[in-house]
């Protein structure tokens, strides 16, 4: 039965009895006759009477007298007389009395006999015995206290009873594990307050009415009041105390220590902290500053012990397990928050020296672990510094490009190397440092800084021409050779299919494995190389010698790959740097097409020839400089050569001619005891050869008759010879047999000569670049960078009229950034020989003015 409708039962019981009806008139017209059961009450009021539990629940409306006025309202204020009414006749008052009165019954003897019941009810609740009381009376009993305003008396009683009880018996039962771990006394703890929850809902059910009427206007609660009993008595006990906090600090140590972890009574303490409302006094203090002296120990241990990448995995492995077990017990936000500040500022703050160590950050580049380095990189991006690791990538990208642009013995090689390690450094930024606009700032500037270095080695003739513009270009020329078979085996992308690399799908490509698709990856992947050279002078002087090579000789690979690198360059440097390149394939179709005519007028006019002549009209202006090297021509070569020189001036009045039989080209078709063959030579070749023409099979022909026959050059003639008579091919045989040519040598044919192909390329010396060529290029681009720099002087004083030292320096350098920049000193040499050319004149305060 609810409270309510107990209240509501006892409120009509005693109406009842006050209302019985009289059983004769004269008793209810009776006036304050004293009634002859006083005596009768006064004697059950007496000290030593005992009373019924009926009887006990049998009560008056309490201050309210035992008659009942009819006359008077509601609140009790005299009825007024009705002015019509006759004042003389009816009685002025009736009084009504009870048949049979109430006792009286003193308040503290009905406390006594009521608590009596109760407190034997809580010994057996206490004692965990077997529940033998009805729950229904004592609590009608509790709330018949209250109705009587004994409610204060039985709430001090029963706080009283509950002290005692938990002094007495649960304290006990705590401090007898004192003398054990810190872990048994929070058990037992535990243990106490699980007996002491469970014994509370036998007192909640008993005092509800106490709770509700009393307690509860007064902003208390049973609950609140047992759970600071407990708290008072035991758990705030100075001995106690830190013994049940450390319990449940040593719990969490031990699964700090990778043992298992007692998850049932850490998470039973921590729900009891919560509600014994002590989490945030005692245990989260207590438990943060533990896990501070624990962090700092593992991270100053860690960090001196352990390499970087090791102690990265174990940082990331702590915070992690530390906030799992946050989460897993449900512990609070602020525990959470402020653990997180404890291990971020331990691991990475106060170690942010060494997570940012230039030699282990080294070492991890070195070996490519782009796992670790993303690791590195999340753990200092959780105190936003990851922009802090700028500095050792920019050294280590510095270090490792100079190391490669500066190893003479693997210059071939600058490009590839170069290349692979821009595909490194990618994959690392777009996998490890996910996509860290700082640190891809930090990549593109070391990368520019290194390229652009320049040093005065033999591999540049003592200039400060920029040796990857050399390379590059002639990277480029490999590949447009050779195609996709040119391209290295670790710059393949069939290769970067088959290995399944990080940086080959961390953008999800699609891998196109066709030759034109390889090639245009690699020309664009160089094209990445060749937006980092400033100087752009050497790469294009190098890439116009080798584009002339292949056009004349038609080596290209692919015509298309040739316009599509044409198109790339005049995108990225702009018409002006192509404008020669461009008139070079189109005087390889103007020479095409004015072939074409001269052969259809032969046919015309039934003219055969002995030969078949292929001739190239090159603009001198457009192409490389080629130096005139004498030789005697053959005179049937000479004869074709000389009628289509005719033909070319009639066509073309005013032109000259000036014929490079250097760079030519020819396909001899030779006799040999072995077989025919069909040798692909160079001119100079082709004439040594046509010299051993009619000559017997053992006759020698000696150094000194092949100069005089061919009038080559000494050095031209051994290059012809070593390729003809000391190479893997040997179509003429050197005595004495050696690797170098002398002027007492002597050759004959090689009539063992044989080779599984009809068509046989020999050794074509010309297509490959001699040293005395490689000077004479980087020469010539030092000497068009003075040009350019004092004609760019020149542009900026007549623009400015007057500038000082400093500033013309800075301004020439941001001029022919482009091209190619000097140095200081030859800036300095620059105005100097200008101020000679009187261009310009030095003033007294220092100032450089110009001269018009």
């Amino acid at each position: 039965m609810s409270s309510d409708r107990k209240r509501k039962h006892s409120t009509i019981r005693d109406l009842f009895t006050a209302q019985q009806k009289p059983t004769s008139k004269r008793n209810r017209l009776k006036e304050d006759l004293p009634s002859t059961s006083a005596t009768a009450t006064a004697a059950a009021a007496a000290p030593g009477a005992t009373m019924s539990t009926v009887s006990m629940y049998s009560f008056t409306s309490k201050g309210s007298p035992q008659v009942v006025d009819l006359t008077s309202s509601p609140d009790n204020t005299p009825r007024k007389a009705t002015p019509n009414m006759h004042t003389s006749t009816g009685p002025k008052r009736m009084l009504v009395k009870n048949f049979r009165p109430a006792r009286k019954v003193d308040p503290m003897v009905f406390l006594d006999q009521t608590w009596k019941k109760i407190d034997e009810a809580l010994e057996t609740v206490f004692q965990q015995g077997e529940i033998n009381f009805s729950l229904e009376e004592l609590y009608r009993g509790v709330e018949n206290l209250c109705r009587q305003g004994l409610a204060k008396e039985a709430c001090e009683r029963l706080v009283s009873k509950c002290r005692a009880y938990i002094t007495d018996t649960l304290k006990a039962k705590v401090k007898e594990t004192t003398g054990r771990k810190n872990v048994d006394v929070l058990r037992a703890t535990l243990q106490t307050w699980t007996i002491w929850e469970a014994q509370m809902k036998y007192v909640d059910w008993i005092f509800c009415y106490l709770d509700r009427a009393y307690l509860l206007p007064r902003q208390e609660s049973l609950h609140d009041i047992s759970i600071d009993l407990f708290r008072s008595i035991i758990f705030e006990h100075p001995r106690l105390n830190p013994r049940i906090i450390d319990g449940a600090c040593d719990l969490i140590a031990v699964d700090r220590a990778t043992e298992d972890l007692d998850t049932e009574t850490f998470s039973k303490s921590i729900k009891m902290f919560h509600e014994m409302q002590v989490y945030t006094k005692h245990f989260e203090p207590r438990m943060l500053e533990l896990s501070q002296k624990y962090v700092l120990e593992w991270a100053d241990t860690a960090s001196t012990e352990k390499k970087l990448s090791e102690y990265v995995s174990g940082a990331r492995r702590l915070m992690k397990k530390e906030l799992e077990r946050v989460e897993k017990f449900s512990l609070n936000g602020t525990t959470k928050r402020d653990l997180l500040t404890l291990l971020e500022d331990h691991l990475i703050s106060r170690k942010e020296e060494r997570l940012i160590n230039q030699d282990d950050i080294a070492d991890l580049l070195d070996e490519h672990e782009v796992e670790n380095l993303e690791n590195l990189y999340t753990l200092l991006e959780r105190r936003k510094l990851g922009a802090k690791l700028r500095p050792a990538f920019m050294k280590w990208i510095n270090d490792t490009g100079t190391a490669i642009i500066f190893n003479e013995k693997e210059q071939e090689n600058m490009v590839v190397e170069l290349l692979f390690l821009k595909r490194r450094l990618d994959t690392i930024f777009k996998v490890a440092f996910h996509r860290d606009s700082g640190l891809g700032n930090g990549l593109r500037e070391a990368f520019e800084a290194f390229m652009n270095k320049t040093k005065k080695t033999s591999q540049t003739w003592n200039t400060d021409n920029s040796k990857p513009g050399e390379m590059i270009a002639k990277y480029v020329d490999t590949l447009l050779r050779g195609g996709a078979k040119a391209i290295p085996t670790q710059l393949s992308r069939k290769k970067q299919k088959l290995t399944s690399t990080v940086d080959a799908v961390e953008d999800n490509e699609d891998f196109v494995v066709d030759e034109d698709t390889e090639v245009n990856s690699q020309l664009d992947q160089v094209l990445d190389l060749f937006r980092f050279v400033h100087g752009k002078a050497v790469f294009e002087a190098f890439y116009k010698k080798d584009l002339a090579r292949r056009l004349l000789m038609g080596r290209s690979a692919s015509a298309d790959a040739e316009r599509s690198m044409l198109s790339r360059l005049k995108t990225e440097c702009g018409a002006g740097f192509t404008a020669n390149l461009e008139q070079m394939f189109k005087d390889i179709e103007l020479s095409r097409e004015e072939m074409s005519s001269y052969k259809s007028i032969l046919e015309e006019r039934r003219q055969k020839q002995s030969i078949d002549l292929t001739v190239n009209i090159l603009s001198a202006s457009s192409w490389p400089t080629y130096p005139s090297i004498p030789v005697i021509v053959p005179q049937q070569i000479k004869s074709a050569t000389d009628k289509f020189e005719t033909h070319y001036k009639a066509k073309h009045s005013g032109r000259k001619l000036e014929w490079k039989h250097a760079l030519a080209h020819c396909q001899v078709k030779a006799q040999f005891p072995r077989g025919n063959r069909e040798l692909v030579v160079s001119s100079f070749q082709a004439i040594v050869l046509l010299l051993f023409n009619g000559v017997k099979d053992d006759e020698h022909i000696d150094y000194n008759y092949l100069k005089e026959a061919t009038g080559l050059p000494v050095p031209e003639l051994n290059r012809t010879l070593q390729s003809l008579a000391c190479a893997k091919l040997r179509p003429l045989t050197k005595h004495p047999k050696s690797r170098e040519i002398s002027p007492t040598d002597t050759f004959t044919l090689n009539l063992n000569f044989t080779d599984p192909k009809y068509r046989i390329k020999i050794n074509t010396v010309q297509l490959k670049e001699t040293a005395a060529e490689n000077k004479e290029t980087h020469e010539r681009v030092a000497e068009d960078r003075n040009y350019e720099t004092q004609a760019a002087i020149v542009r900026i004083l007549k623009a400015r009229k007057k500038i000082a030292h400093a500033e013309l320096v800075a301004e020439t350098i941001k001029a022919t950034k482009s091209r190619g920049t000097l140095d200081v000193p030859g800036i300095k040499r620059n105005i100097d020989r200008l101020i000679e050319k009187d261009y310009l004149e030095r003033e007294d305060d220092g100032m450089y003015s110009y001269i018009a």
